[in-house]
């Protein structure tokens, strides 16, 4: 690593700061979390003219990403994920300006990717030979992915039962260690936790401050996508890292003079699972852990997120706001999402449309506000959920007559 990098850790509560060398998660005088920061006057110049030479991904804002050994970089190509103007789910719901950023189209199917080039890469520049996390299934897919293209080991711990077969298949097609306990995610985090600060093994969770950092290029590519910065940013909300990382590219942006204005962030949490929401909504400065979370919406599914401090100052700091959608109007979202767009997301990344749609109805979000909705991830990554929620198909005989009366379809008279 080099001698005087250009960033450093810092602790968003007492401030003390820590070399980049030093493999830590937590502070050490105030248990809080860590956030990378830049020495701005040690970034390079014309950041601008160097980002336009390079296709969208990732990688392309390197200069703002805290890794020194450009040799080691893990990709798969990550980042570079479409923004799809969504006319018709604007046009339901009495909105000039309607954009979806889908994550679902990473490598992996997640914007976890994001986040794994730039952890595991900082693994291997820490010499690290095992690295791990706990999952309810997108985090897992993208670690066991990105540690099998490094060539090094990984360790998943999941609750047994709770992640979908979609996720859960791509870490074990990948080759982690995958192990099952019998709890809830806040459960497995914490013996991954322990784990981590037992035995050399770097923990790639979102309490990693360098995973952080590769997710916040979703602020970059939006504002280079469409050109200026939307009034409204929304997203799913469950360990509450995504939020705050978002919002983080965005104060970046602005603090180089890149962008005149910031967006309002709204995180939206399900019904039940919502402690941030909760919070937010009743003003007080301190999330309460939910014991049982519970939700359709696994990939949120999260009663003690770690990054609640990070969210809850992101959406205040923002002028944003928090607000719960019930499972019944996730799935609602989803089905318009796919039916109107042909955007197939999970139920989780579907919370975005959802929250969007309650706040038009509300009137907290103006039909002339310029919006972003994240969604989070692919719907094959939980396939389950169609069989249970959807119409199944129809079965009939092999029969062009059949075919037609189940279609309404009036059969062609032949001429003689």
């Amino acid at each position: 690593m080099a001698d005087n990098p250009f960033y450093y850790l810092k602790c968003i509560g007492c401030g003390k700061e820590y070399s980049p060398e030093k493999i830590i998660y937590t502070c050490t005088i105030c248990d809080d979390m860590l956030s990378i920061e830049y020495r701005y006057s040690e970034i390079p110049p014309n950041l601008e003219k160097q980002w336009k030479k390079r296709p969208l991904s990732v990688w392309k804002y390197r200069e703002l990403l805290p890794i020194t050994d450009e040799k080691k970089i893990v990709t798969m190509g990550e980042g570079g994920t479409n923004l799809h103007s969504c006319r018709k789910v604007a046009s339901i719901l009495d909105l000039k300006e309607l954009y979806v950023k889908n994550e679902g189209e990473n490598p992996t199917g997640s914007f976890k990717d994001r986040g794994m080039t730039v952890g595991v890469t900082k693994a291997l520049e820490l010499e690290m030979k095992r690295v791990a996390c706990a999952s309810t299934g997108n985090t897992s897919a993208s670690l066991a992915a990105y540690a099998a293209k490094a060539g090094i080991k990984c360790t998943i711990i999941i609750p047994s039962g709770k992640v979908a077969f979609g996720k859960l298949a791509q870490a074990i097609a990948h080759g982690a260690d995958v192990i099952q306990v019998r709890g809830n995610f806040d459960d497995a985090l914490r013996i991954i936790r322990e784990l981590c600060n037992a035995h050399p093994v770097y923990l790639l969770n979102s309490v990693n401050p360098y995973r952080i950092e590769g997710q916040k290029t979703i602020a970059f590519e939006i504002r280079d996508q469409i050109g200026y910065v939307p009034d409204k940013v929304i997203l799913p909300v469950g360990n509450a890292g995504n939020i705050s990382a978002i919002w983080k590219g965005f104060t970046e942006l602005h603090q180089l003079d890149m962008i005149d204005s910031l967006p309002q962030m709204i995180g939206i949490q399900a019904e039940g699972a919502a402690p941030i929401a909760k919070a937010v909504k009743t003003g007080i400065d301190i999330v309460e852990p939910w014991t049982k979370p519970e939700t359709l919406a696994t990939a949120i599914r999260i009663g003690a997120p770690v990054n609640w401090k990070k969210a809850i100052k992101a959406i205040r700091d923002s002028k944003g706001l928090a607000e719960t959608v019930s499972d019944r109007e996730i799935i609602e979202a989803q089905k318009l999402l796919a039916s109107r767009e042909g955007i197939f997301v999970e139920p989780a990344s579907a919370a975005s449309i959802a929250g969007l749609k309650k706040l038009v109805l509300s009137g907290e979000i103006g039909r002339d506000e310029k919006v972003v909705c994240i969604t989070t991830g692919h719907g094959l990554k939980d396939p389950e959920i169609i069989v249970e929620k959807y119409p199944q198909p129809v079965e009939v005989e092999a029969n062009l007559g059949f075919i037609e009366q189940l279609l309404g379809l009036k059969a062609l008279t032949v001429a003689a």
